[in-house]
């Protein structure tokens, strides 16, 4: 067996797959996209075997990205998880066949409680392609498995049809990146979205000088800080900012540092932020600006220094 060219064939029949779900759109997508935008209750899911478990994928998609969801079971579901669904809910029963005993047994169960029932299914003749309001039509020609039984390509279908339905509802209510960070605080993807430079801040440590300030009191600052660089000050306002690199310049230069003071070495137009700026803006001027640290300002008054490796440190990126 040719292992790279049995892997390809898999990919290629899982996308032709999708592909062809792409061309069975029709205008109840949109249907069914306003019907769940204008729910005043879940989206419960539910499905028997692999699509039990493309379902749960769905509506972990769909929680995270503002459409509320539940996953029910199709066999718990005839064993009392029926419960779980409201008069305002809708629901979404996944099988390839569509004619499954556990979805044969079902599909009355909803009907009876007069909610909208949306069949996602391979096969428009089947018991639940007629039981349902709605069809998402997910057909495939064939199976990527070589005996053509196991779900793969049906079970692609599935999933990208679902994500396609999660990503049409997100535009439609408007969702954005501040949205996203309020359902998913954990993880680098929620920290970047999340994660503001007043975070980041240590109180015990805010670097600061006069412009009059002499070398010892601006090295001082610098260890003690431990952000390789001071804020300069003249009274309460932010007029210039000096690194470990601007001490070494100076020294490369003059070779003596005898009588010079903060406003001889400073850098007059650092580069200063709000505290509720987010730490993946800071990062990407950092980053565009090549240095290593940022002042933060809060309501125009210095409250302390930002360093690359406080950033890094949080596991941003």
């Amino acid at each position: 067996m040719n292992w790279i060219q049995r892997a390809q064939l898999t990919l290629q029949l899982e996308s032709q797959a999708i592909e062809g779900v792409m061309a069975l759109l029709d205008a109840s997508f949109e249907s069914i996209g306003k019907l769940i935008l204008h729910l005043n209750g879940r989206v419960v899911i539910t499905g028997i075997g692999k699509s039990a478990i493309i379902a749960q994928k769905i509506v972990a998609t769909f929680n995270s990205t503002g459409t509320p969801a539940v996953f029910m079971h199709a066999a718990d579901a005839i064993h009392g998880d029926l419960g779980l669904i409201q008069k305002q809910d809708a629901v979404i029963c996944i099988s390839k066949s569509g004619n499954s005993p556990e979805i044969k047994a079902l599909t009355p169960l909803i009907k009876s409680l007069g909610i909208p029932l949306i069949g996602m299914v391979g096969n428009r003749d089947s018991h639940l392609a007629q039981k349902s309001d709605w069809i998402l039509d997910t057909t495939v020609a064939q199976e990527a498995c070589p005996l053509d039984l196991a779900p793969t390509s049906s079970t692609a279908a599935q999933m990208a049809l679902g994500d396609a339905l999660a990503t049409c509802l997100m535009e439609a209510r408007g969702f954005e990146a501040k949205d996203f960070a309020q359902v998913h605080p954990g993880g680098a993807l929620g920290k970047r979205l999340y994660t503001r430079l007043i975070d980041l801040i240590d109180p015990d440590r805010v670097p600061q000088v006069s412009t009059s300030a002499s070398l010892d009191d601006i090295v001082l600052q610098m260890s003690a800080g431990r952000c390789g660089a001071t804020a300069v000050l003249d009274g309460t306002d932010v007029v210039g900012i000096i690194t470990d690199g601007d001490l070494r310049r100076h020294l490369e230069r003059f070779r003596t540092a005898q009588q010079v003071q903060a406003s001889d070495l400073m850098n007059a137009t650092p580069k200063l932020m709000h505290s509720s700026d987010l730490a993946v803006e800071a990062f990407q001027i950092l980053e565009q600006n090549a240095i290593s640290q940022i002042i933060v300002l809060n309501e125009g008054q210095y409250v302390g220094m930002v360093h690359l490796h406080d950033i890094l440190r949080e596991g941003i990126f």
